[in-house]
C-alpha cells in the first residue's frame, strides 16, 4: 500500500492577500446590499416587532385599578377567556352556566372562514375571466374603485340596502307580489326580513368588502399561467373539468394562497362590518378587543385576545406555506 503523502500547505503571498482584500472591499462598495436592508429592517421591527413584544407582555401583567397595567406576572387575562357566567330559565328556574367569550371565538372564526372561502369561489373564476379578456385594463380599473372609497362609505351603503325598507326587501317584495298575485301595493301580506343584525349580514358584507384582496392575487397568477398545458392536457384526453382542476388549480395554487391570507386575517380581526351590520348576538373577536381597551379598560385582557388573534392568523399562513411547499417538493419528486 501506498502511504499518503502529506498535503502541502499553500502558501499565500502578502501581495496576493492585499490584492484578495481590496477586492473584497471593491465588492462590498459595488454590491452595499446589507445596507439597502437597514431601512426595512428598522421599519419591521418599530413597526411590528415591537408592538407585537408589548401586546404580549401586557397579556402577562395585571390589570390596574385605574385602567392601566400592573408590571406583574400574571395569567388572569388568560384564565378570563374561559370565564363562565350563569343563566336563569324564565320558566323552570333552571341555572345554568355558559362561557361568557368561547362562544365569541368560535362564531368569529366560523364567520371567517366561510366568508373567506365564499370569496375564493368566487375570486378563482373573477380572476381566469380577466386574465383571459382582452380587456385586461378595464377590470382591473373595476375592482380597484371600489378602493377609492371610504370603507365607512362602503358599509353605510350596504346597511342601506339590508336595511327594512332597503333595496333587498323591495326586491323581495316584489317578487312576492308576482308569485303570490297580490293586488295592490307590493308590501301587502309581506313582511320584511331582516338581513341587519345577523351573521348572514356580516358575512355578505366581509365578502364585498375584501374580494379584491382575493381576486387579484389569482388574476395575476392566471396571468402568468401557461396555458399550453392545458391544451397539452386536452390533447392527452382529459376533459375540461379534469384539465381545470389538475392543472390549471395546481399551476395558479401560489395565487389562491395568498387570496386565503389577504382575506382571512383582515377578516378574523375586523371590527367595522359586526359592529355596523351585526347585533349584540354577533358580537366578534374585534369587538371585543375594542371594548375591552377602551370601555373597561381592561387591557391584559384586549391583549390576550390579540395574542389568540396573532396566533391564529399566523398558523393559518404557516399552514398554508407548508402545505404549498410540500405540494411543489412533491411535484419536483415526481418530475424526477
Amino acid at each position: 500500500m501506498k502511504e499518503k503523502t502529506p498535503e502541502k500547505e499553500i502558501h499565500i503571498s502578502p501581495q496576493l492577500k492585499l490584492a484578495k482584500a481590496a477586492h473584497d472591499l471593491k465588492y462590498r462598495k459595488a454590491n452595499p446590499g446589507p445596507l439597502y436592508s437597514w431601512p426595512m429592517g428598522a421599519w419591521f421591527s418599530l413597526f411590528f416587532i415591537v408592538p407585537i413584544a408589548i401586546i404580549i407582555i401586557y397579556s402577562f401583567c395585571k390589570k390596574d385599578i385605574h385602567g392601566g397595567i400592573t408590571f406583574e406576572f400574571s395569567l388572569d387575562a388568560y384564565r378570563a377567556i374561559f370565564d363562565t357566567i350563569e343563566t336563569t330559565d324564565p320558566v323552570t328556574g333552571e341555572v345554568t352556566k355558559k362561557f361568557l367569550y368561547l362562544p365569541l371565538l368560535w362564531r368569529t372564526l366560523w364567520t371567517t372562514v366561510i366568508a373567506t372561502f365564499i370569496s375564493i369561489f368566487v375570486a378563482v373564476p373573477a380572476g381566469y375571466a380577466m386574465a383571459r379578456s382582452r380587456h385586461q385594463t378595464f377590470f382591473l380599473i373595476l375592482i380597484i374603485i371600489p378602493f377609492l372609497t371610504n370603507s365607512l362609505i362602503r358599509i353605510y351603503a350596504w346597511k342601506t340596502i339590508l336595511g327594512e325598507q332597503g333595496l333587498l326587501n323591495d326586491i323581495c317584495a316584489f317578487l312576492y307580489k308576482i308569485c303570490f298575485l297580490v293586488e295592490g301595493d307590493a308590501d301587502k301580506g309581506f313582511k320584511a326580513i331582516q338581513f341587519i343584525g345577523t351573521n348572514r349580514a356580516i358575512i355578505l358584507v366581509n365578502i364585498y368588502m375584501y374580494l379584491p384582496y382575493a381576486i387579484l392575487p389569482v388574476f395575476t397568477a392566471v396571468d402568468r399561467f401557461d396555458f399550453t398545458l392545458l391544451e397539452a392536457a386536452r390533447d392527452l384526453g382529459a376533459t375540461k373539468p379534469v384539465a381545470f382542476f389538475k392543472v390549471l388549480i395546481p399551476g395558479i395554487r401560489s395565487g389562491i394562497v395568498s387570496s386565503l391570507i389577504f382575506t382571512f386575517i383582515p377578516i378574523f380581526g375586523n371590527y367595522t362590518v359586526p359592529l355596523l351590520v351585526g347585533s349584540k348576538n354577533t358580537r366578534m373577536l374585534g369587538q371585543t378587543i375594542y371594548e375591552a381597551a377602551t370601555t373597561s379598560r381592561n387591557l391584559p385582557l384586549a391583549s390576550s385576545f390579540s395574542v389568540i388573534l396573532t396566533l391564529v392568523s399566523m398558523a393559518a399562513i404557516i399552514l398554508m406555506i407548508t402545505s404549498q411547499k410540500k405540494e411543489e417538493n412533491l411535484n419536483t419528486m415526481k418530475s424526477e
